[in-house]
């Protein structure tokens, strides 16, 4: 039976999943059969197993630092926000429907909690070692009776946990003492260490406060993690998004400037971090019509409620501001809910995700979407065999990505489709997917993760140079290569910053006291 480890901070966002990834991969490393962990996600990045299943983007990010294929073992329960405290709550990678937060946390999290034994046992039984992710903090007293993902994990693998703090924030001390105080005393047990993570100067500078937390908890301090900038690893929801650039961007000489439109209910933003790492592109995420600039092109992200983000652009004044530059001559390109926006009409008869029967789109391509109860969830490969794109035909063959979409679209008049998906899981296919506007400026598709091909991604951006009057380049960023790098990067940072020996001696002794 598999060893266990658990990462549990005293807020959101102090870095579990961050140093859960550097720990999959420092034992990966190591030659361990190592393998992440998350009861509960809630966030709107999401992605698509091989066999067609939903869930957390951060456990990929995750799976991929232990060199293994994604799976929804690793995150059996997502719950996704749709607006008015209430969330799709996927289990085992399939939804079962929207709930209210009571519904969720007062009755059905329970019920969910049998997937999540289930999963556990199935990892424990495969693995030497699971490395596991809790969720917000332990201590909320409001939640603990029903929470799923944090102590009633640790519980129930009597997994050893390590306490984290974000010492960047300010109060570090404060929340680790304080979370300590509000666990009951078998809970308390269950810490085993403490971790300060996100720090800035000197840490010897912080000798003193070491002291005092180890004399006031009776817990080791295991370590001091630097901040890590430009980390070049999936973030897990839009809460990392609060960090990036908004507004017209101050493009360097020679740099591409590229506009993500933010929207309230914005998912899978992860489809443009290819983007932003290439050196060229000044990429940046655009809320107000004043934020919006001259961009060279414009990107329409995906949506967890397309027909709400969709009015949401209009009340703005986004639509209106898009469309000015689109009619000076800027491209335009949707993904996913940005693809059905640039549409006709989206329709919602069975008001899978609002009150609104239908709502008019930008109008940019021939196209209609319809919502239906069914999501379409699947890993493709796609060819682009002719992506008339700002005057001269991309070919790229080979990419991969996924589909992860509610609604069908259909097609008023014949429209050129620039991507041909020729296989979807294990299975071949031969479906065109897609649509770009006859003067090959307007353009959208489904398939979430297309810029991720290297080939594709260096295309677009010449032909975009070359509208610039500046000359094409050869491929600049390699993202499979680099994400390899960022987590060699990571693990090795971490591992200078942690006492491993004394972290490999609490997961031998599990909960031995």
């Amino acid at each position: 039976m598999a060893k266990s480890i658990m990462l549990m901070g005293t807020s959101s966002h102090v870095g579990k999943s961050i140093l859960t990834t550097a720990l999959c991969r420092i034992f990966y490393q190591q030659g361990k059969r190592v393998v992440p962990f998350k009861a509960q996600n809630m966030a709107l990045n999401s992605y698509v197993t091989l066999d067609g299943r939903e869930m957390g983007r951060a456990q990929v990010a995750q799976a991929e630092a232990a060199g293994l294929a994604p799976e929804v073992n690793m995150n059996p329960v997502l719950l996704k926000p749709t607006g008015n405290a209430q969330s799709q709550v996927v289990i085992m990678g399939e939804p079962v429907g929207n709930m209210s937060a009571r519904e969720y946390h007062t009755g059905y999290s329970l019920k969910a909690w049998e997937a999540v034994a289930v999963s556990l046992d199935r990892l424990r039984a495969a693995y030497d070692l699971l490395v596991i992710e809790g969720a917000g903090s332990p201590a909320e007293i409001n939640l603990k009776a029903n929470d799923i993902v944090n102590m009633r994990v640790a519980k129930h693998l009597r997994a050893p946990v390590l306490l984290i703090t974000d010492i960047d924030r300010g109060g570090a001390l404060a929340s680790l003492v304080g979370t300590l105080e509000l666990l009951d005393a078998e809970e308390r047990a269950l810490v085993k260490g403490l971790v300060i993570n996100k720090f800035r100067g000197d840490v010897s500078l912080l000798t003193p406060a070491l002291d005092f937390l180890e004399k006031k908890t009776g817990k080791p301090v295991l370590g001091v993690i630097p901040h890590i900038d430009a980390l070049g690893i999936d973030e897990e929801d839009s809460v990392s998004l609060d960090e990036q650039h908004y507004g017209d961007a101050a493009a360097l000489d020679g740099q591409l400037c590229i506009a993500v439109i933010r929207t309230p209910k914005l998912s899978n933003f992860t489809d443009f971090d290819a983007l932003a790492h290439e050196p060229d592109v000044a990429l940046y995420y655009v809320r107000t019509p004043e934020e919006l600039g001259h961009p060279d092109l414009i990107l329409l992200p995906g949506s967890k409620n397309t027909t709400e983000d969709l009015l949401h652009i209009r009340q703005v004044g986004l639509a209106d501001a898009i469309r000015t530059c689109v009619t000076a001559g800027t491209p335009l390109f949707g993904i996913c809910g940005g693809y059905q926006m640039l549409g006709e009409r989206i329709s919602d008869p069975l008001h899978t995700e609002s009150e609104h029967d239908a709502v008019e789109g930008l109008g940019y391509l021939p196209l209609t979407t319809t919502f239906a109860a069914r999501k379409h969830l699947r890993q493709v490969t796609a060819d682009c065999a002719a992506f008339p794109f700002l005057g001269e035909n991309i070919s790229v063959h080979g990419m991969r990505g996924y589909e992860i979409h509610m609604g069908d679209t259909t097609f008023a008049e014949e429209v050129c489709r620039p991507f041909r998906i020729v296989r979807a899981g294990n299975a071949g296919e031969s479906v065109w997917d897609g649509a770009v506007s006859a003067d090959g400026r307007i353009a959208g598709t489904y398939i979430h993760g297309i810029f991720d091909d290297d080939h594709f991604r260096r295309a677009v951006l010449n032909r975009l140079r070359a509208r610039r009057g500046m000359e094409e380049l050869p491929i600049q960023y390699r993202y499979g290569a680099e994400k390899e790098h960022a987590y060699d990067r990571l693990a090795a940072t971490v591992q200078r910053s942690l006492d491993m020996d004394q972290l490999a001696a609490i997961i031998a002794a599990g909960d031995a006291r």
